[in-house]
């Protein structure tokens, strides 16, 4: 059995680390995830074992590897080193560049180091945590990686850091339901907001910037982050339907859970669609959450999927519509028949049959494009016409923001 070798065990060989960095950053290359050299420099320049002695020194430079979670009481993970891909992804969204200001909202200091490279001595990065805990680590390894200029700050973000606006970029590494005005206030007029929006369940990365009295996005993509702490908590609902099976579900939606509990235990009834020849079809999930007023997500832990009482353990979960009355359900599956693969609807309840049916036909209207969506952010308050729609649209009104996700009509032939 060979050695591992962990930083906190004491020296790491410097020709290794280096070596393992290198290999890092070729593979996210190789990925296609990397496009610019200034985030290439970056990430060949900042140690990120440095941030999680913890953790084996191969470990620290995978692709995929989330580094040292901060656990609450319940042992949940509130707060973590993102996987270094999902950072990379965000620093290319965010089109930093020498000289700026940036605030990033969630620590953990790997990511810090990173903004401070690609700001340069002449720009400023201000890191903000909830947790103590937290924000000590932070201050102890970005000094230890050489990088003291940092600004590391103990406050609920939800006030933003007034003391070093405005920001040129916001980069949040929390996923928020209801995007903070202070946020909004501090941001530079040219400026961006990079952030895990949070959208009855389903999260995408957002790139936002001013567009007359809300925030557009400019481009999306899929990634899953630890829920924000305090008052940007999103407001949803955790309900467990059976060992290792929970429905997330914005709070406000009417369900009956006993009801919900009971048609799970049930027998259930499957309906099938077309052969589909897609292969990435998260912008499905989004499709189906604009279109269906009673929307949430089921997850699942592998081993409820191998009892049987769920098909399918999808990482991101599975998409569920619900009847009008909270007690009936089907959520989206996908299998391979001997003609292909194929989309389908798992229904439970006294009205099983209909909500398969009705998922199966929502999924035969989705185009197959991915990516398509305008995700905009308004004020609370902000009139029904002054919110830019032109297409299917669904406005998601939280106490601060009005978010509305629209698809485009249909082009015309």
């Amino acid at each position: 059995m060979t050695e591992q070798t962990y930083v906190s065990d004491g020296p790491v060989d410097s020709e290794q680390a280096q070596e393992l960095r290198e290999g890092m950053v070729s593979a996210l290359q190789t990925s296609g995830v990397l496009r610019s050299p200034g985030v290439v420099a970056a990430l060949r320049a900042v140690p990120r074992h440095v941030f999680g002695p913890e953790d084996e020194l191969e470990s620290a430079y995978a692709l995929r590897t989330v580094l040292h979670r901060t656990l609450d009481e319940t042992g949940v993970a509130v707060s973590m080193i993102s996987a270094v891909d999902i950072q990379a992804l965000m620093l290319e969204q965010a089109q930093i560049s020498p000289g700026m200001r940036v605030l990033e909202v969630g620590s953990g200091g790997y990511n810090a180091a990173l903004l401070a490279e690609l700001v340069g001595p002449d720009g400023q990065i201000t890191t903000v945590d909830i947790d103590p805990r937290v924000t000590e680590r932070s201050v102890q390894y970005l000094a230890r990686a050489g990088y003291e200029r940092v600004n590391v700050v103990l406050a609920d973000a939800d006030s933003g850091v007034p003391q070093h606006a405005p920001y040129d970029r916001i980069v949040v590494t929390t996923s928020v339901a209801d995007l903070p005005p202070a946020w909004i206030e501090q941001l530079a007029p040219e400026g961006r907001i990079i952030v895990p929006l949070r959208m009855r369940g389903i999260t995408r990365v957002v790139v936002l910037h001013r567009q007359g009295a809300g925030l557009v996005s400019g481009e999306y993509e899929l990634a899953q982050f630890v829920p924000m702490r305090g008052a940007a908590s999103p407001a949803e609902r955790y309900l467990e339907l059976a060992d290792g099976v929970t429905l997330l579900i914005d709070s406000d939606l009417p369900i009956d859970p006993g009801a919900l509990r009971d048609s799970l235990s049930q027998p259930r009834v499957e309906a099938w669609g077309e052969v589909t020849g897609v292969e990435r079809f998260d912008g499905l999930h989004l499709w189906l959450m604009v279109n269906e007023p009673m929307f949430g997500i089921i997850t699942a832990t592998k081993a409820a999927a191998e009892a049987g009482l769920i098909a399918h353990a999808w990482p991101l979960g599975l998409p569920t519509i619900l009847d009008e009355a909270g007690t009936s359900f089907a959520y989206l599956s996908l299998r391979r028949f001997d003609d292909g693969l194929r989309f389908g609807a798992i229904g439970h309840g006294p009205r099983d049959q209909e909500m398969a049916d009705r998922l199966v036909t929502l999924i035969s209207t989705w185009d197959e494009s991915n990516l398509d969506a305008t995700i905009a952010v308004y004020p609370a308050g902000t009139p029904d016409d002054a919110i830019s729609t032109n297409g299917r649209a669904r406005v998601l009104d939280r106490p601060r923001n009005r978010v509305a996700i629209t698809w485009p009509a249909p082009q015309e032939s």
